[in-house]
């Protein structure tokens, strides 16, 4: 089982074009932990904002009457993937994995592939 450093270091090292990641509690809109980012990709913000993305998929969810859960939820900008995975373990309910990543390095199957490794080895 990893910790919370630990899990994000791990998805920037084993995620090829990993730019930043973090754990966001989207009760609160507040990252737990980050790992990345810079002056291009301040983390904390897109903590906040992407838990408004998360809060707005869920009541659209319930509007229509899905009975789902939300596995991963994906962003694909001009030059980057913003990926937003919600953990699904009985402790980690309201959390979820950020990953922004280089779209010209990355893998998107692969991330997806390695954001679900890390999540299932991730203790909160």
């Amino acid at each position: 089982m990893a910790n919370t450093q630990t899990a994000l270091k791990e998805a920037m090292t084993s995620i090829e074009g990993s730019l930043g990641a973090a754990l966001v509690d989207y009760s609160s809109g507040m990252a737990l932990g980050t790992v990345g980012g810079g002056k291009d990709l301040d983390l904390t913000v897109a903590a906040a904002g992407n838990t408004d993305v998360v809060r707005a998929k869920a009541r659209t969810m319930e509007q229509l009457g899905l009975q789902d859960s939300i596995e991963d939820i994906l962003i694909t900008l001009g030059s980057q993937y913003h990926l937003i995975r919600l953990l699904k373990g009985r402790d980690s309910q309201g959390l979820f994995l950020y990953l922004a990543l280089d779209k010209n390095r990355a893998n998107l199957a692969m991330a997806r592939h390695q954001l679900r490794k890390i999540e299932a080895d991730l203790e909160v």
